[in-house]
């Protein structure tokens, strides 16, 4: 999508831009992509299926639009249903949701004393008491 001549930068071409950027100024870093891509496909020790259904979910946790659909494509194509997809689209819903409840519980299980002001966060500019 261009806007008076310049490329506007959206969630679907993000990836696109990103790695044509790091093709121009760093081409060992994406030769080096390419090396790992082909040493993961030859010692992969699961089926297409299973890769595929592996990589949705990480897509999905990881909020890559168009990594989601790369996976959801290539899962079908190796054999998995739609109502296959649901099912792991669903369970890392629910196994994300719970890792976040369980991280942010973690961060946020002293909140009666992060209302005290008693828990330093360096990040927002507290100081160690």
């Amino acid at each position: 999508m261009t806007n008076a001549g310049l490329t506007v930068l959206t969630e679907e071409n993000s990836g696109d831009i990103i790695m044509r950027m790091l093709e121009e100024f760093f081409p060992e870093f994406t030769e080096k992509l390419d090396e790992i891509d082909k040493l993961y496909a030859e010692k992969r020790p699961i089926d297409e299926k299973t890769y595929q259904y592996l990589c949705f979910a990480l897509s999905i946790k990881a909020r890559s639009k168009p990594c989601v659909l790369k996976h959801f494509k290539g899962a079908l194509e190796a054999g998995a249903t739609v109502k296959d997809l649901s099912y792991i689209f669903a369970l890392t819903m629910r196994e994300a949701a719970g890792a976040d409840d369980c991280w942010t519980h973690d961060v946020i299980g002293d909140w009666k004393e992060i209302l005290k002001g008693n828990v330093c966060c360096s990040c927002s500019g507290d100081e160690e008491k």
